[in-house]
């Protein structure tokens, strides 16, 4: 059976080199591939929600996709910075409140 494909793990593979890796496993362009598709289901999901919130149906626009993040998100990943070996595992990290 053939994987329909959102992203082309060519590109996600130059990505990835862009951002520094001399090398990258297929596994890893993979798995990044998956990680991605989770993000932009979960961003698209809740700009559909505040469109329809708006009174929009059938349209959505760049606000409701920035309104996301806006928002508070799901989606928050650690920089690589905050992937040290000396980074606590048992307390999450504090959100800031603006």
């Amino acid at each position: 059976m053939v994987e329909k494909r959102v992203f082309s793990l060519y590109e996600i593979e130059q990505f990835i080199k862009e951002a520094g890796a001399e090398k990258v496993t297929e596994d890893a362009v993979r798995d990044l591939e998956r990680e991605i598709e989770k993000l932009a289901n979960t961003i698209t999901k809740k700009a559909i929600r505040y469109a329809e919130h708006a009174g929009r149906t059938k349209l959505i626009r760049t606000s409701d996709v920035l309104l996301t993040k806006e928002m508070g998100s799901d989606y928050h990943y650690k920089t690589p910075e905050s992937l040290s070996s000396s980074a606590s595992t048992t307390n999450p990290p504090s959100r800031s409140v603006r």
